[in-house]
């Protein structure tokens, strides 16, 4: 059994002198210490042992300190390494047995001790190296959100996308360098921010205000049509919160959305969780404008998009849990691909309008099963000075699992 040669040490604002005598033992133990240039500066100004400072992109020197592994090597770490930070990182390339990980207090847990929130009752994301967009799908009347802040710009930005989504009300707490000597808080109102003297290094509390009148949009499927930029290749609402629990999202799990149309699919798929994930594949150059700008809109930049046709650009993609299909299903060779492609147990579901289309999936379910479903939906119009119901266009949704 190898021998733990690997340790991540979590520093705080207050330095060195803040540690335990467990992390100091392990830091003057070390032969070779891992970290920022803020870091490395705590250490005494005669340590002669070898230095490594973190390169950009970061990834070379996790190389480095793999290829070195059984050597004794210390991180120095901001707060907790595992929330959001460098122990994450590492915890995917070396195993846990080979690794002591020394945390101090996460920023989020400063913050809920500073603002008097409860932990497990706040919604908590990083924005640091991450599109600002992130939060849109965080936002909703009563959310209390700890931000972790990218730098001084940040606060500025997320008072921006607060207001311009309706939430200018909402209160924000701008907390610089907590538990350190120069520790500030900076409250304030999103709509009227103004605050630029901010410190690099920054959290966010927000409790998001909507205002009157607001709308807020769910986390659940079926968000309104109006929500998307669309040419008119938009599964409607209620057949997209049917298409949706029949695709079953669980997280960490990736969807497959072929002919993605605006994207509505995979954009809600993603919302149901921050952790689920999901490729769009769709050919037409413009609805691809609209699936980025949807995405980023929902708070889901992370949706990756494919340009091309079915099923020649569904090759070399990640193994999918889930497929959707709401355009090309007669496309030679687009079942086969998917099939092979879907892992044992994931679902794939497959909506049609088109005669020719329902053909397909009869022949679809006479090979492997599932069950087909018809889907009419009709919605009161007005008729004159009355209402009257007027139905959309009928859809035949074909739903299998694939057996282990």
């Amino acid at each position: 059994m190898t021998e733990k040669w690997l340790s991540i040490v979590g520093i705080g604002e207050d330095g060195l002198q803040g540690l335990s005598a467990i992390a100091l033992s392990l830091i003057e133990q070390a032969k070779v210490i891992v970290g920022g240039d803020r870091h490395l500066a705590m250490l005494p100004s005669d340590d002669q042992r070898e230095k490594i400072v973190w390169a950009s992109p970061i990834n070379s020197s996790v190389e480095e300190i793999i290829k070195r592994r059984g050597e004794s090597i210390c991180v120095l770490a901001s707060g907790d390494p595992m929330c959001y930070g460098i122990g994450v990182t590492l915890g995917r390339r070396i195993p846990i047995s080979e690794i002591t990980i020394i945390p101090a207090p996460s920023t989020f847990s400063l913050t809920c001790a500073r603002v008097g929130w409860s932990l497990t009752e706040v919604e908590t994301l990083s924005l640091n190296a991450r599109p600002s967009s992130l939060l849109q799908s965080y936002i909703y009347p009563g959310a209390k959100l700890l931000i972790l802040s990218q730098g001084k710009d940040t606060p500025a930005i997320v008072a921006e996308i607060l207001t311009n989504r309706g939430y200018g009300g909402s209160k924000m707490t701008v907390l610089e360098r907590m538990g350190g000597a120069h520790e500030r808080i900076v409250a304030g109102i999103a709509a009227s921010w103004s605050e630029t003297e901010i410190a690099a290094l920054n959290a966010i509390a927000v409790d998001c205000i909507a205002d009157a009148g607001v709308i807020p949009l769910p986390r659940l499927p079926g968000l309104p049509d109006n929500a998307y930029n669309h040419d008119g290749q938009l599964t409607k609402r209620e057949v997209r919160a049917i298409t949706l629990a029949a695709l079953a999202p669980t997280p960490g799990q990736l969807l497959w959305d072929v002919g993605a149309g605006c994207g509505s699919i995979s954009i809600e798929w993603m919302r149901t969780h921050p952790r689920c994930r999901a490729v769009a594949i769709e050919q037409n150059s413009s609805r691809l404008l609209y699936i980025a700008d949807n995405a980023a809109t929902l708070g889901t930049p992370n949706l990756q998009i494919i340009e091309g046709k079915a099923p020649d650009a569904l090759k070399d993609l990640p193994t999918p849990d889930a497929i959707f299909i709401g355009g090309g299903v007669t496309a030679t060779g687009l079942f086969d691909v998917c099939w092979e492609a879907l892992r044992p147990g994931g679902r794939l579901v497959a909506n049609v309008v088109t005669v020719e289309g329902e053909q397909t999936l009869f022949q679809w379910h006479q090979r492997v099963g599932g069950d087909l479903t018809r889907i009419a939906i009709q919605r009161a119009e007005p008729i004159g000075k009355f209402l009257g119901w007027r139905g959309m266009a009928g859809v035949t949704q074909w739903v299998v699992v694939k057996s282990n």
